[in-house]
């Protein structure tokens, strides 16, 4: 696989939609490994996480507990100050715009190669949507 040259000059959209894809297998994976194996149930469960809402929760949760590095809130913001011209009608735009600043988070850290920070954020993110009340 060929590695993405310049990735820290991305917009933010694109390392929204990197980090949409990885964020997306972390939690079928995660939900595989539990046990879940049937296809309803798992795409229930997956949604919970990689809802918008679900995302937006996580990241807010991550900022407000000081959790994110100063680089990483740089390009959330990046991500979330990113403008998108099909947000979803069932979706608030702030929420959508914290969702996808969650996604550009997710998205530097893989194309960075930062494994272990990027699994570090994944289990924070599915901690807090699980502790969720």
């Amino acid at each position: 696989m060929s590695k993405v040259k310049d990735f820290k000059q991305l917009n933010g959209l694109a390392l929204a939609y990197m980090g949409d894809a990885i964020y997306e297998v972390y939690i079928r994976e995660y939900l595989l490994a539990s046990g879940k194996t049937k296809p309803n149930g798992l795409h229930k469960a997956a949604t919970r996480f990689v809802s918008a809402k679900g995302q937006a929760f996580s990241l807010q949760e991550m900022m407000e507990t000081g959790f994110l590095t100063e680089e990483e809130m740089s390009y959330a913001k990046r991500g979330r100050n990113a403008k998108s011209y099909s947000i979803p009608k069932n979706v608030d735009p702030k929420i959508y715009n914290l969702s996808t600043a969650f996604e550009a988070v997710i998205g530097y850290l893989h194309l960075a190669e930062e494994e272990t920070r990027l699994t570090e954020v994944m289990e924070k993110a599915r901690e807090i949507v699980e502790n969720k009340k």
